[in-house]
């Protein structure tokens, strides 16, 4: 190896590490979108910013980079563990609970804005493959700043929050046969473009599909051995293993390493792991996904956006305005408000991360000129710069004009109709929104009953799913479908209206599961007799909880601390038909057993 290639590297290394471990705490500390932060400071930085007066100023060396390229190979570990990440949460159950906006909405979305994009880039005299991939790569939005947004507002629970999730669900989605494509008309350019789609439809569905039956049957083996043995820096390196295998294997068959890192997400979605890998790779994701928008911002040449005043601006404004038209008319007819719809529209009508790695290889094989595709990166970066500003005008003007005009979403009554496979939630105070959020943001479809009139409206106005009525009553129950619900979650306040909402919803339907909240041991115990599958006691479980962490201080194995837990839990609340007699002499012989 060089000698002077490691230092050189090193540097670069430090650099970011060191730019990273004072920027994120300060973008946190002045509530500033990290996204935004990291792309600021590649273009400060980069090679067009004070990069570019290192030779007149050499002590800047230190402190800027002055070429993109140096940070190209790990920027590209962020893409992939991005894909990995979007993979982790598309799992089968999570599609089919979303799809009707994910395929329904998501897809109408990418379908018109593509194609109005596409033959807008058409009559400016690009060819027909060049318009297709720019018409569907500038018609994806940005996941990672939408999704930062919504979760800095916490609105992921929110009808909004949903419709936009489900956008970005299926660009995700649409990414993989669009990465496809580019590849393959890169091989044959001489075929008809007919041919090409077929042949990068069909390569890919093999490939996909070969991978994902063999991975199935190899991935959970491979990670059950590995959480037998408890040791987390092998579960790491597996995790690491699924990822860039999987990745090269896609690679290997002429496809992209960003659609294998997706395959290999969809792998370990589907199993009991999911959660913890999602923990395990998470830091390690976010500051590879840092380095990406640092480099992002590293390729924003600032004299470029001075070269063409009006040019420039005039496509961020032209790209944003037909995505947003397209967008309104589309979250309006799929039920959203006139005024979230308006929010929609402002949030989702930026360019996003992936036309950076589309158009990249776009370029590096010639299916787009130089210019066109420079051009194009500076349309995207700069109307992802200017999302949050747009997305807070959007808001205002949203909320302004559901005042003026209502906030009622069209078809309420039938979207209540078409609910199935739900989780009804009565009561919906704090208890409730937290488990309305956490549905929600899993794409779990869910209604609410609540007896407070002022909650209601002021979450209706928020465009909660919530009504206001007693859940105690039968007839009320079969208006939200109860005979087609998975579960009913009880969190009321009140003892007496908790019981009777458990004995209605007994009596409509006998077998959804039901679980209740309790205030104390003794609403545990009427609960669990009124019919509840499971009763959570809030003084209880707390009180669970911190003999967990005495246990934990005190040295007690975790087995052994959950056994005395357990134990104590079904002592008091968990064996009501045999009596609570049973379970002491266990309890006490595991405190023995400790001492």
């Amino acid at each position: 190896m060089d000698a002077h290639l490691a230092p050189a590297y090193l540097a670069e290394a430090i650099l970011f590490l060191g730019l990273s471990g004072v920027l994120i705490p300060l973008l946190q500390r002045l509530r500033i979108n990290p996204v935004l932060g990291f792309l600021a400071v590649g273009m400060a930085v980069g090679p067009y910013g004070l990069g570019h007066l290192t030779a007149d100023t050499p002590w800047l060396t230190y402190f800027t980079f002055s070429r993109a390229e140096d940070v190209e190979v790990f920027a590209s570990l962020g893409v992939i563990f991005l894909m990995f990440m979007i993979g982790l949460e598309m799992s089968v159950d999570r599609l089919r609970a979303m799809r009707r906006l994910v395929f329904g909405l998501g897809s109408l979305q990418v379908a018109l804005s593509g194609l109005v994009i596409g033959l807008i880039a058409f009559a400016f005299g690009h060819g027909l493959q060049s318009s297709v991939v720019l018409g569907l790569v500038l018609s994806f939005s940005s996941t990672a700043v939408v999704m930062q947004l919504l979760s800095q507002r916490r609105e992921l629970g929110t009808p909004l929050g949903q419709a936009t999730f489900s956008v970005l669900l299926f660009q995700d989605l649409a990414v993989v046969p669009l990465l496809v494509l580019v590849t393959i008309l890169a091989q044959e350019s001489g075929a008809s473009f007919a041919g090409l789609l077929g042949v990068a439809m069909f390569k890919g569905v093999v490939t996909v599909v070969l991978i994902y039956l063999v991975g199935r049957r190899v991935v959970r083996p491979l990670f059950h051995a590995v959480a037998a043995n408890r040791q987390s820096e092998s579960f790491m390196a597996l995790t690491l293993l699924t990822t860039l295998g999987v990745a090269g294997l896609t690679w290997a068959a002429g496809l992209s390493m960003e659609m294998g890192a997706l395959l290999a997400g969809l792998l370990i979605a589907e199993t009991e792991f999911r959660h913890e890998v999602e923990v395990t790779i998470e830091p390690f994701k976010g500051l590879l996904m840092g380095l990406f928008f640092m480099s992002v911002g590293m390729g924003i040449d600032i004299s470029a956006i001075l070269a063409e005043p009006i040019l420039l601006p005039l496509s961020v404004v032209g790209l944003m305005a037909i995505k947003a038209a397209i967008l309104f008319a589309l979250l309006r007819a799929f039920g959203l408000t006139w005024g979230r719809s308006t929010e929609g529209a402002f949030i989702l009508c930026q360019g996003g991360e992936f036309a950076f790695i589309v158009i990249g290889m776009a370029l590096a094989v010639g299916l787009l000129d130089a210019g066109v595709g420079q051009f194009m990166l500076l349309v995207v970066g700069l109307s992802m710069l200017v999302t949050p500003p747009a997305q807070l005008l959007g808001r205002r003007l949203g909320d302004m004009i559901d005042a003026r005009i209502g906030s009622k979403p069209v078809h309420s009554e039938d979207a209540l109709d078409e609910l199935a496979g739900h989780v009804i939630i009565a009561g919906y105070g704090r208890v409730g929104q937290l488990v309305g959020e956490l549905l929600a943001g899993h794409g779990v479809p869910h209604v609410a009953i609540e007896n407070d009139a002022k909650i209601v409206a002021r979450l209706r106005a928020r465009g909660a799913p919530v009504y206001f009525g007693d859940a105690s009553h039968p007839e009320l129950l079969r208006k939200f479908h109860l005979e087609r619900a998975v579960a009913v979650v009880i969190t009321m306040d009140h003892t007496a209206a908790a019981v009777h909402a458990v004995k209605g919803v007994r009596r409509v339907a006998p077998a959804v599961r039901i679980a209740a909240r309790a205030r104390d041991e003794t609403h545990a115990q009427a609960l669990h007799k009124a019919g509840a599958s499971t009763v959570i006691p809030e003084t209880l479980e707390s009180g669970l909880q911190l003999a967990g962490s005495v246990f934990d201080t005190l040295g007690v194995s975790g087995e052994v601390a959950s056994r005395l837990i357990d134990g104590e839990r079904q002592r008091r609340i968990g064996s009501f038909a045999q009596g609570r007699a049973d379970a002491g002499p266990a309890v006490a012989r595991q405190h023995a057993a400790i001492r």
